[in-house]
């Protein structure tokens, strides 16, 4: 037990040197690149902050905040930032880089110290050395890191098919408002005012801060697109843009779009079905593979022995 307290003082005080020379190490910082980051943090904060239903429901610990914040500052200094399609899962899900980047280096802490926890019962028994591998305790830390990762770009996938199938139900809401006589404005903010589902509210308060700021509503979809990774938004956004002036076209465009949104969201759920059936089957081919190798194993050993 002595030897597993000595590796842990051991890792703790390298952990400790290791963060103090990264501390001491951080590049000094110029002044317009200093303003253009806290301009970027304050445009990602109205962004977390302002536009989805799910968030403002969503409790994120303030200590993690102020760790993720540190971390984001710091990779901000050295000129990293996060893959464009992480930010869009990040904001689908309704989670802000800070917390994120939190999760990581806490996930990537815990799976450095896992194998040492893990091995030190049976290293006090004397059952092992009562060394750690270092390799291992690196493969913990990235799977740590990895994890919080891969939750976010699975629920992100799940979100961003949900927003799909509102999208295309937007849109003949759209074209009955807009052959009811209202204008394309008017009719995109009285066809996002029918649900209250987090998607239809982030689009609109997506069409109200359009309004707030003067923008087009089309040029807002078009930015939401971009910033949720949907294709379909910047495809309509485009598609608005275009016909904005005559309502005979925009409703016979977005009628189209809707149809066929709605055969590709059917091609891909028979395909997702078809998939589960597949394993369904490999599952059933397992169980009676099994089932066989019970039934002869006692005539098998009966004719080896």
């Amino acid at each position: 037990m002595s030897l597993v307290l000595v590796l842990l003082a051991g890792g703790l005080v390298g952990a400790g040197l290791l963060l103090t020379g990264y501390l001491l190490a951080q590049p000094r910082t110029s002044g317009p690149v200093a303003l253009a980051q806290l301009d970027a943090r304050l445009a990602r904060g109205r962004r977390e902050a302002s536009l989805t239903a799910d968030r403002r429901h969503q409790a994120e610990s303030a200590r993690m905040r102020r760790l993720g914040s540190e971390v984001a500052q710091s990779l901000e200094t050295r000129g990293v930032s996060l893959p464009r399609t992480l930010g869009a899962a990040l904001s689908l899900v309704g989670q802000s880089q800070e917390m994120f980047l939190a999760r990581s280096l806490v996930g990537a802490l815990l799976g450095f110290l896992v194998p040492v926890l893990a091995l030190a019962p049976v290293t006090a028994l004397g059952f092992v050395a009562p060394v750690v591998p270092l390799w291992l305790m690196l493969i913990g830390a990235a799977v740590g890191t990895l994890v919080p990762y891969a939750d976010v770009v699975r629920a992100a996938e799940s979100r961003r098919r949900d927003f799909r199938y509102v999208v295309s139900s937007f849109l003949d809401l759209v074209a009955m408002n807009l052959a009811g006589g209202r204008g394309v404005p008017e009719a995109l903010q009285a066809a996002a005012s029918i649900s209250d589902g987090w998607a239809m509210v982030r689009i609109r308060d997506t069409l109200e801060a359009a309004r707030l700021q003067g923008t087009t509503p089309w040029a807002a979809l078009g930015q939401l697109g971009e910033e949720l990774d949907v294709d379909e938004l910047r495809d309509l956004a485009a598609a608005l843009a275009l016909v904005a002036e005559d309502g005979a076209k925009v409703r016979d465009s977005l009628t189209a779009r809707a149809a066929s949104m709605r055969k590709r969201e059917l091609a891909d759920a028979e395909g997702r079905a078809a998939a589960r059936s597949q394993s369904m089957l490999v599952a059933q081919l397992l169980l009676c593979v099994g089932f066989l190798l019970f039934l002869t194993y006692p005539a098998v050993a009966r004719v080896l022995g």
